[in-house]
């Protein structure tokens, strides 16, 4: 059967995650930015409180991901505290100024993950070329590859990702971006093990008093008052559909 992966902002949105059904969390925070490291008491409480696995994000920044020899070695701290804390598995991914994979930096995150799965994020997606991408990533000892098929969305990368996972002889190709309950079904029939999902919605904040006028952002348009959060009820759809597909191909 297909596997949701959901992507969680926070121990609340994972912990409805799970008592909704996902099959694993992805950790981040930072919605805004597309994900950043989670701090350490969110990766404690991750630990504490979830019997899912949790794949936590290891991304120090937002922006591209060609890295400083400051930044990655707070990346690689932030690796060796997720394996000392126990996580199963971690999401990192990194490229060269070239948009390759970054190859040299990507054997030292393997050495340290040590029995850890590494799922490369979406910096695949900005890479140079995809299949030699596959190929390297393979070499190196990856577990999955998250990926849109090197488009905004991965239901217009579709023929890619299908190709991708045709071509694999060792990455889970997992879907990503824009995977909701009205497409899943695509990607349940190119044939695809795994989808990762936010599977969101917006909640207004439960502050009665707001502040005219003053802002934490200096997007003027971003609305501090509402957050993303886990839509419990979407992932138990989703995971229904999953469930309902792998039966009828049994």
């Amino acid at each position: 059967m297909t596997k949701l992966e959901i992507c969680c902002y926070g121990i609340d949105c994972a912990m409805t995650a799970q008592q909704s059904g996902a099959d694993r969390v992805e950790l981040c925070s930072a919605p805004r930015e597309g994900g950043l490291t989670p701090s350490a008491g969110v990766l404690e409480a991750a630990q504490r409180e979830l019997s899912i696995p949790v794949h936590p994000i290891v991304r120090p920044r937002g922006g591209d991901f060609c890295y400083t020899a400051q930044e990655f070695e707070v990346m690689k701290s932030d690796v060796a505290l997720m394996r000392e804390l126990g996580f199963p598995g971690v999401v990192i991914g990194m490229l060269d100024e070239d948009a390759h994979v970054d190859i040299v930096r990507m054997r030292q995150i393997m050495a340290l993950s040590d029995g850890m799965a590494v799922t490369f994020h979406r910096a695949f997606d900005l890479c140079h070329s995809p299949k030699r991408s596959l190929d390297v990533l393979a070499d190196l000892g990856v577990a999955r590859i998250l990926t849109s098929g090197q488009q905004q969305s991965a239901e217009t990368g579709i023929a890619l990702l299908r190709e991708l996972n045709e071509l694999s002889t060792g990455p889970i190709i997992m879907a990503g971006a824009g995977v909701r309950l009205s497409n899943l079904q695509k990607f349940i029939d190119s044939g695809l093990q795994e989808v990762h999902s936010s599977a969101s919605r917006l909640v207004a904040s439960p502050m009665r008093y707001r502040k005219a006028g003053v802002s934490m952002c200096s997007e003027a348009e971003v609305d501090e008052f509402s957050r993303t959060c886990v839509d419990g009820d979407v992932v138990e759809a989703m995971k229904s559909m999953l469930e309902m597909t792998a039966v009828r191909v049994a």
